[in-house]
């Protein structure tokens, strides 16, 4: 019998590979999970609200951001630890489902996971704990149904004062002070490329381009696209234009099969580059012939090819991005070719006007539609810089985002803290009901909800315990709609200031904050396998282990 005498350790540490990690227990895993979760929800959390904070952060690509975008932030993080991974999962289904309400998901479960390291250290189960969550998150969401301002739910997506109504926190969140010209600017976008049935409004529509100089005064909607390249050759402007598109490019194409031309005299080769010539004018003379004034490229556009575009009086564009070309067709209505030949009527697109214009000291495209039928809007950013632009374009982002979430569901509730403080009311008066221990964690959940009101507050540098303790007097009063105006620091009816949020961002953000929490709290034991192969990470790149 070999081997059974030198194995190392007993229990598990016999089963498994020599290199693992096993880590059990309350103080090993529970509690180091809700730390971790803590730490990571820490860093969001000031960054929550119109006065969140920024954060720099540079990834493994040395690339810089400059931002309070939580999704922004935890996805360049590459959090590593598996617990906090969880929070980062929750964030991320939030941007996917709602496009907004990352950083609540995120900082909202990381405080549910604080208060109940406390119950923990009370000597609560977390068994006890999950049971309790899973009552307060039910009981919040009949609690959310009741809050929802009535009349909210019919509403016209096209109308600009309702949309901007139900967008503005979204936005303001990202750019305070700037709220109202971005606003209007998306909700513009949006209603341009609305279709008939607004539940199928399509995100990828609405188009940012982002120029350098200038500022957010001189951003501008364009019914159509901005490429943000030159146009080929000389010809620039173009009215009322027919457009075909090659996706293989315009250029000679080579043969499929090889072949060898034999050449005996100068005349032959002469006649050589003339058939070729010949057959290249052809070709554009058919494009010219067909109607079109517009030839886009998806590839090289060849010099003899442009020689004769020119001849024809033809505009050549060229779009190097399958994905831009597709929303060029989209845009237009035109069907991309594969090679260069005659196209149909029926592959025809259409613009009202295709034009290279200058915007600070950029050459772009702009291919406008301004009749009916158009499905792609762009917004035109201007800004001092790079980061500036990648901030505003995750304002758009979010905008747009909350223009489809209202499409499927138009419902508000009062924004401004308001909400929470009276969910956190509500929900202690429900945990005085119940007998069993699930009471205690009941309590600590309505509890959980004041970190909004606190968040905001000390972000605004406000004091967050008067604001707190004056929202819950104003709240016991019955004023469901009070909540913290941040330009005056004080505690004042949401509905004059027209703070609202989607009833939706809220629901689905505590939902999963809820099921991300109750998920790290099942957890009692980590099993880290040793990695497969490679080298250990304390291993030099040479292979060697160090010396000293």
């Amino acid at each position: 019998m070999v081997g059974l005498g030198s194995m190392a350790g007993c229990g598990i540490q016999s089963m498994l590979k020599e290199g693992h990690r096993h880590l059990s227990g309350l103080e090993e895993a529970v509690l180091k999970n809700t730390d971790a979760c803590r730490e990571l929800s820490a860093i969001t959390r000031t960054s929550l609200g119109p006065n969140g904070m920024n954060k720099m952060v540079i990834n493994h690509l040395d690339k810089l951001f400059v931002t309070n975008d939580a999704a922004t932030i935890v996805n360049e993080l590459e959090v590593q630890h598996p617990a906090a991974k969880i929070l980062v999962l929750a964030g991320r289904a939030q941007q996917e489902e709602i496009g907004d309400g990352a950083n609540l998901t995120i900082s909202f479960a990381g405080e549910l996971l604080g208060k109940a390291e406390e119950l923990i250290r009370m000597g609560l189960h977390p068994s006890e704990i999950i049971i309790g969550y899973t009552k307060a998150i039910n009981k919040t969401i009949e609690i959310l149904e009741d809050l929802v301002e009535k009349g909210s739910e019919n509403m016209d997506v096209r109308n600009k004062e309702e949309v901007v109504l139900r967008m503005r926190s979204a936005v303001a969140s990202k750019q305070f002070g700037q709220e109202d010209v971005l606003c209007s600017l998306v909700a513009d976008a949006c209603i341009q490329v609305c279709p008939k049935n607004p539940a199928n409004f399509n995100v990828d529509n609405v188009r940012v381009a982002k120029l350098l100089g200038g500022g957010l005064h001189n951003s501008s909607v364009v019914r159509g696209m901005v490429l943000k390249n030159d146009a080929v050759g000389s010809i620039k402007r173009v009215e009322k234009a027919k457009i075909a598109v090659f996706a293989g490019g315009v250029d000679t194409s080579a043969t499929e099969t090889k072949g060898t031309v034999l050449i005996h005299s100068a005349e032959q080769l002469e006649n050589y580059a003339k058939t070729e010539e010949a057959k290249v004018e052809e070709l554009i003379k058919a494009v010219a012939d067909s109607g079109a004034k517009v030839i886009v490229s998806g590839t090289a556009v060849g010099d003899m090819a442009l020689h004769f575009c020119e001849r024809y009086k033809l505009m050549v564009l060229k779009i190097s991005s399958k994905f831009e070309l597709r929303r060029f067709c989209r845009t237009t209505g035109a069907i991309a070719i594969l090679k260069l030949s005659q196209p149909n009527a029926d592959e025809l697109g259409y613009a009202d006007s295709v034009s290279v214009e200058e915007i600070g000291g950029t050459r772009v495209t702009v291919v406008k539609n301004e009749e009916g039928g158009n499905s792609v809007a762009t917004v035109v950013l201007r800004g001092s810089t790079d980061s500036i632009l990648d901030d505003l374009e995750r304002a758009v982002d979010d905008g747009v985002n909350t223009y489809k979430s209202m499409c499927r569901d138009s419902r508000i509730i009062p924004g401004a803290a308001a909400t929470e403080i009276e969910l956190a009311k509500r929900l202690k008066e429900f945990s005085l009901k119940e007998t069993g221990l699930d009471q205690y964690a009941i309590a600590k959940f309505a509890e959980s909800f004041e970190m909004v009101p606190r968040t905001l507050a000390e972000n605004a540098g406000l004091s967050a315990m008067e604001i707190i303790s004056s929202l819950y007097a104003e709240h016991a009063s019955g004023n469901v709609k009070v909540g913290i105006d941040l330009e005056e620091g004080a505690c004042k009816d949401i509905s004059t200031l027209k703070i609202w949020d989607l009833y939706v961002t809220k629901f689905f953000a505590l939902k999963y904050s809820a099921d991300a929490a109750c998920t790290v709290l099942r957890v009692d034991q980590i099993i880290m396998a040793k990695p497969a192969g490679g080298p250990r990470r304390d291993a030099q790149p040479g292979g060697g282990m160090d010396e000293d």
